[in-house]
């Protein structure tokens, strides 16, 4: 058990160098030399926990995304007496929920960038994650439709890329500026035009239950 236990940390610990190094560098530019030397193990040690560079950004995107991919597993299915209003809340919490994860966004932003190359080993992860979410928010924005709680006029798959676009862009601009950029009021405040029953005030997304 106890060596299990420091397996685990050490893995864990190897994921950690790679936030900082794939978003400095990113995965083509980090080696698995600087990687290694950032965990404070030898290459040899690195190998034995992650043998190859792609099984590294494996474990880099799953801890990335694993708020809102445990999201989306729990809550794939719309149920009817479900108030997609919640719905909508609670997949906004897990997708801002990154701004107090610096690296996490600075990996995001390097990662899904060099990822638009078709022959990026992260290339099919992001395509499929955008498909996942943009599928999930189109469902909860066709719901609201139907029962006459949108503001807007546009099809329900164009509210869900606008959605995730607008999160995305948010999140970049944070990078830059986080003094200035408030991600989660301004998130609360572009849903609030969309869907009047939420608040658009100045409130934190937390205040509001966002």
């Amino acid at each position: 058990m106890a060596q299990y236990a420091k397996s685990a940390e050490v893995r864990r610990g190897i994921v950690e160098a790679c936030l900082s190094a794939f978003g400095e560098s990113g995965f083509h530019g980090a080696s698995m030399a600087e990687i290694a030397r950032r965990a404070g193990i030898s290459h040899t040690g690195l190998l034995h926990h992650f043998p190859r560079k792609e099984s590294l950004l494996t474990a880099v995107l799953d801890l990335q995304d694993q708020h809102s991919a445990q999201y989306l597993a729990t809550h794939s299915a719309l149920a009817a007496d479900a108030d997609p209003l919640d719905m909508l809340r609670g997949m906004a919490a897990t997708l801002i929920d990154r701004d107090r994860q610096p690296g996490l966004v600075e990996l995001s932003a390097v990662l899904s960038g060099e990822a638009t190359a078709a022959g990026h080993p992260a290339h099919a992860y992001f395509a499929e994650r955008y498909r996942n979410i943009r599928r999930f928010l189109t469902r909860i924005f066709s719901r609201l439709g139907e029962e006459g709680r949108l503001s807007s006029d546009l099809p329900a798959e164009t509210l869900a890329s606008l959605v995730i676009a607008t999160m995305d862009g948010l999140h970049t601009q944070w990078l830059f500026e986080r003094e200035a950029v408030d991600v989660d009021v301004m998130v609360q405040q572009f849903l609030a035009t969309l869907v009047p029953e939420l608040p658009g005030s100045g409130q934190s997304a937390a205040a509001v239950g966002v």
